[in-house]
């Protein structure tokens, strides 16, 4: 399967305007005030919804800019599967914008576990390979669909969703987010290597499983 550029492809451009549209009707996160507000990530940290304002004179040309998305992701994981977040974190020129986007690396097989993002919606756009991507709604209904090459798909915010690679290559897509920390819970990791952890009687009702089976996923996913 062909992989598209990210610099010189149309579609891109498409993309672009779609996380525009995705902020302007959909935002989660607060409306700016001012032109930027280019996060400091070393100050000391305050109770605010978001992180305090470099000064303006300190503000450089780099603080809004961000190479990161160019990196293949580390896919060697039991999972098969790389994140390279493009959060406020990585890339203080995002806050107070309401808007980041993530790159996600599948291996052949490889899987993003169920998850849900408590702060935001997400689109993906598919680069490379064939995903096979759903979410799960609150009346217990799977919608899911395989995406190949510049196919999007669009998953309302706190819905548990997952990916998969179903393709015989690699497969690489980009989830872009109307918040600039959207958060992410992966259900098996937090089901079973929270810390402290969550009691085995708890999860053998809750899975209708012995709690020897409890302790062998605990002893999977603990590392």
């Amino acid at each position: 399967m062909a992989s598209l550029s990210l610099a010189s492809s149309p579609l891109f451009l498409i993309l672009s305007l779609l996380v525009l549209l995705l902020h302007s009707c959909h935002a989660a996160d607060s409306d700016p005030l001012q032109d930027f507000c280019v996060a400091d990530l070393k100050a000391q940290k305050i109770s605010v919804n978001g992180f305090p304002c470099k000064p303006p004179s300190k503000v450089k040309s780099n603080d809004f800019f961000f190479d990161g998305l160019a990196k293949e992701g580390n896919t060697t994981n039991i999972f098969g599967f790389g994140l390279t977040s493009g959060s406020v974190l990585e890339y203080p020129g995002l806050n107070t914008l309401g808007v980041s986007m993530n790159r996600i690396d599948l291996a052949p097989g490889g899987s993003v576990p169920p998850n849900l993002h408590p702060r935001a919606n997400q689109m993906v756009f598919v680069l490379e390979g064939i995903v096979r991507f759903g979410f799960v709604t609150t009346a217990n209904v799977l919608y899911t669909k395989v995406l190949k090459v510049g196919e999007i798909i669009v998953v309302p915010r706190g819905l548990i969703r997952f990916a998969y690679n179903a393709g015989k290559g690699k497969a690489v897509y980009l989830a872009i987010f109307n918040s600039q920390l959207p958060g992410v819970v992966f259900i098996p990791l937090a089901l079973f290597a929270s810390n402290p952890s969550i009691p085995n009687q708890v999860l053998a009702k809750a899975f209708q499983v012995d709690e020897h089976i409890v302790k062998e996923m605990k002893s999977k996913l603990g590392s």
